[in-house]
């Protein structure tokens, strides 16, 4: 099951704290460890019963109303993530995400979908409260928002609509519009039509990565970015 977490390219970058390497090999041993959990637990529930290759006719991984985390001047290559804002290998695949996003921006559009897992008790709830700010145009600042305090209000069976909602006042928002589009069954809708296609897709962890339309399992960061080069050279 692909749990990739993007590398450096061959122009490093330096940041402060830990660099991108280790972040990512640190990333890849947490996404192992609950890989091996969710597969157990898929198995208990009897959801997403497919294996991790392949795909169906009917499901789409791309939709015209995919939320694009960046959209490339001259596309040539789309990367789509399939993603559950509670999970800790979606966390450490953020800021590559970004990375990946600002070395290859030019040429590769990023599309991330939503696929709240079972055992996350707020995951469905942070989804819709990123559709809800995409709906007044906010889907990349409240997606950012969800990684960035991801420590503070994941994995208890508190319900963090309050704090969600603060985050959507932080934002500026029209809280009016935000409430009614949480109220709203269409918007639980809207995330639920990406866990479809994702199940359809037999995504069975995230964070799950297509290429191309075609699912991709790099064993290493810098297959990763190998392929991405490849799809944009194509």
């Amino acid at each position: 099951m692909p749990t990739p977490a993007p590398t450096t390219s061959t122009k490093p970058r330096t940041k402060a704290g830990l660099s991108l390497p280790n972040r990512i090999a640190i990333g890849l041993l947490v996404a192992a460890a609950l890989v091996v959990g969710l597969v157990a637990l898929v198995s208990a529930l009897g959801d997403d019963e497919g294996q991790p290759a392949g795909t169906t006719s009917t499901a789409e991984v791309v939709r015209d109303d995919s939320h694009r985390l960046s959209q490339a001047p001259d596309e040539k290559a789309v990367l789509v993530e399939f993603l559950d804002f509670e999970c800790e290998s979606c966390l450490a695949a953020y800021p590559v995400v970004e990375d990946l996003s600002e070395d290859y921006g030019e040429h590769l559009t990023i599309i991330s979908r939503y696929f709240p897992l079972p055992g996350h008790p707020n995951s469905e709830t942070a989804a819709a409260a990123v559709e809800a700010a995409a709906q007044q145009g906010r889907f990349k600042d409240m997606h950012a928002r969800m990684y960035e305090t991801q420590t503070e209000w994941s994995h208890t069976n508190e319900d963090r609509s309050p704090v969600f909602r603060g985050y959507a006042e932080d934002l500026g928002l029209d809280l009016a519009e935000y409430d009614a589009a949480i109220a709203d069954p269409a918007t639980m809708e809207r995330v639920n039509a990406d866990k479809a296609d994702g199940m359809a897709l037999e995504v069975q962890g995230t964070p799950t990565f297509f290429l191309e339309g075609r699912m991709i399992q790099p064993a290493t960061i810098e297959e990763f970015r190998s392929l991405i080069e490849t799809a944009i050279a194509d």
